[in-house]
């Protein structure tokens, strides 16, 4: 069917979610200035090693006394530090007016982190030091241990460290890459094996999961009796004493000793099992069904191989609106002014720590009534109603990020379930499958329902965005004694989980029946809901049947890679044993191919999934326009249809 237009209001909203992006963009983009984040900046906040700047000849900013703060002449003339200076210089350099030129760091026994020069702390039997020193003196006569200077760095050796175990990760990586994407290409080929078996494999593995679910439950039924049997049959035994006389105990090995405990077990377990066996009696039928519908996925992905290759888009539009995220909040952290403060050697004066300006500092009367006072670059910030607001805009940002990553797999679902859709209603597959069908069921989702998609995406990210506000006033209050506010933060969170997974279950529901029918989103949602509502057994057999294979599936590929993975990396794979590389880590390209394998056949699955979904809904809605006949016939497939007659006829049966 031809989807209409209906989303004019919608995409009236769309325009106007579209205007907030362009203001906090254009903000972000006039203000911000990303050279705050990366290259340092001495004490008059001017960037080093910048073109068109007086420290353009001065890539590395070289700290002073860390240990103390420099006094406003000693900022200005680094030579008075030249007794603290000359501990961490190279053997031979003796000359302290060295000190301020610009390749000063060149004789320093130093680490570069971002252009920042820092001591350089070595690690050597187990004893930290620098300059091959434990001790040294702090430029104020006193004698420091290395430890203290570490300490002063506040966090530099972590990343000093950090800096090496990344260096030995690169070079894992540069030599183990290949056999990383072999084992990515192994995932892809064995993912796409097991979707198209499930047409063949769907009803045995699903039986014998079934099985071999009530087996395990009848093996603890009957181990629970033999242990309470063996109990009550020994003499003077605990197997009389019951969880009441011996009360609450942290050793959870004593409530194994009592008879009681397993008696309690037992009758569990069976209640367990009787609650399965009725409920598998009552619901079969239902199974049968989910299992062929199951099958009938398998084989629509069989006939439109190229929706397998869709997340690949997905994986891009994500990557791009991330991308947005992290630029425009570079840019708007990044937008803060040059912030100068009045700098007195006076202990007294009235001017100190006021905001000053440089260019007009000579013409003040602050050098007079202060003598010896600066104006010194203090921070970046800014007092306009911008910079207030800087905060509120971040959250926009972050806004308008949760909108476009949901519209974005949004767009991914409603395309799908379009080309599997005209899978299912072709009265004859797949003479009957339209050519190209992903590719068109994109060209509508874009041209149609953009704003049924903008819409449904942004009621999804304002839950989201609640939830993430009340994470971080649960995280406020954790040092609380307000139990009330902390209950009502918890329910408020339980509540605000739900209504997010029942949105995204019924958003996802309702992209489908707009894929089929043209519709706009709240008509379709409402369309979508009833239809569900009219087969909610269906609805709940087929969602956990389907999860649950879903979730065998992704963990038996992930773990069989990942189990390969590991016999070749840790060289226990005979045959090819000279082939491994040398790693410094052997768990960097492990752990890469088994969150790989798992990406990969998470996104095939969704993919079958979104497939099985989309088949179900046309199901229903077959059964409810159709009777069969040759004036309407059914457009399901012969073996749905077979198992359906099997369930109208034996209705008739029971009624007769």
């Amino acid at each position: 069917k031809t989807p209409k237009s209906n989303n004019a209001d919608v995409e009236s909203r769309s325009v106007n979610e579209a205007n907030d992006v362009a203001i906090c963009l254009v903000a972000a983009w006039i203000h911000g200035d990303t050279r705050k984040v990366v290259y340092p900046t001495d004490s008059h906040g001017q960037f080093c090693g910048q073109q068109g700047t007086p420290n353009a000849n001065k890539a590395i900013l070289f700290y002073f006394n860390i240990l103390q703060c420099p006094s406003l002449r000693g900022t200005h003339h680094a030579i008075l530090y030249w007794e603290y200076y000359r501990q961490f210089c190279k053997p031979g350099f003796d000359n302290p007016r060295k000190v301020q030129r610009p390749d000063a760091s060149n004789h320093l026994i130093k680490s570069l982190i971002l252009q920042r020069c820092f001591p350089d702390f070595i690690t050597r039997n187990g004893t930290l030091t620098v300059a091959n020193k434990t001790d040294f003196k702090d430029g104020l006569g006193k004698t420091r241990s290395v430890i203290d200077l570490r300490d002063a760095a506040n966090g530099i050796t972590s990343l000093l460290d950090a800096k090496e175990v990344g260096m030995k990760i690169f070079e894992d990586y540069a030599s183990s890459w290949y056999w990383i994407l072999l084992g990515l290409v192994i995932t892809m080929v064995v993912s796409l094996a097991f979707i198209l078996l499930l047409r063949f494999t769907a009803g045995v593995l699903l039986w014998l999961i079934i099985f071999g679910v009530i087996a395990v439950v009848g093996y603890g039924i009957w181990h629970c009796y033999w242990e309470f049997s063996t109990l009550r049959g020994k003499p003077h035994s605990d197997g009389d004493v019951t969880i009441s006389d011996i009360g609450f105990q942290t050793d959870f090995r004593v409530y194994l000793q009592l008879s009681q405990t397993w008696l309690i077990l037992m009758i569990s377990l069976s209640v367990i099992e009787a609650v399965i066996i009725v409920i598998l009696i009552f619901l079969r039928r239902r199974v049968r069904i989910a299992i062929a519908l199951l099958k009938e996925g398998s084989r629509a992905i069989g006939y439109i191989m190229s929706t397998l290759f869709y997340p690949i888009i997905t994986f891009v539009l994500l990557a791009i609106c991330i991308a947005y995220w992290a630029v425009i909040a570079v840019f708007l952290a990044s937008s803060g002014d040059a912030v100068y403060k009045v700098m007195s050697t006076q202990d007294k004066c009235m001017y100190a720590n006021l905001t000053c300006d440089p260019e007009m500092f000579s013409q003040t009367n602050v050098t007079m009534v202060c003598p010896g006072s600066q104006c010194t670059f203090a921070f970046y910030g800014g007092e306009s109603l911008y910079h207030h607001y800087i905060f509120v805009l971040q959250l926009c940002n972050l806004l308008v990020f949760l909108w476009l990553v949901n519209f974005t797999i949004a767009l991914g679902q409603c395309t799908l379930a379009g080309a599997f859709a005209s899978y299912y209603w072709a009265l004859r597959k797949p003479q009957d499958i339209p050519s190209c069908p992903l590719f068109s069921s994109f060209s509508r989702a874009v041209r149609y329902h953009t704003g049924s998609l903008a819409f449904g995406s942004l009621i999804l990210a304002f839950v989201q965005m609640f939830r993430i506000v009340l994470e971080y006033l649960d995280h406020k209050l954790k040092g609380a004694h307000n139990a009330f506010a902390r209950f009502l933060i918890c329910c408020l969170k339980c509540c605000f989980w739900c209504l997010e997974h029942f949105i995204k279950f019924m958003n996802r529901n309702a992209y489908i029946m707009m894929a089929i029918y043209g519709k706009s989103f709240c008509t379709s949602a409402k369309d979508a809901f009833f239809l569900l509502m009219r087969n909610v057994v269906r609805v709940a057999v087929l969602d956990k049947v389907t999860d649950f294979l879903l979730f065998l599936g992704k963990v038996l590929i992930s773990g069989s890679v990942g189990v390969l993975a590991f016999f070749f990396f840790t060289r226990k794979i005979p045959v090819i044993q000279e082939e491994v590389p040398s790693l410094n880590y052997y768990w960097v390209p492990l752990l890469t191919v088994i969150f790989g394998s798992y990406l990969i056949a998470h996104g095939f699955f969704n993919v079958y999934a979104m497939c099985v979904d989309t088949l179900f809904l046309c199901f229903c809605e077959d059964l409810e326009r159709n009777d069969g006949s040759p004036l309407k016939p059914f457009y399901m497939s012969p073996q749905l249809h077979r198992i359906l007659r099997r369930e109208q006829g034996s209705k008739l049966y029971a009624s007769s």
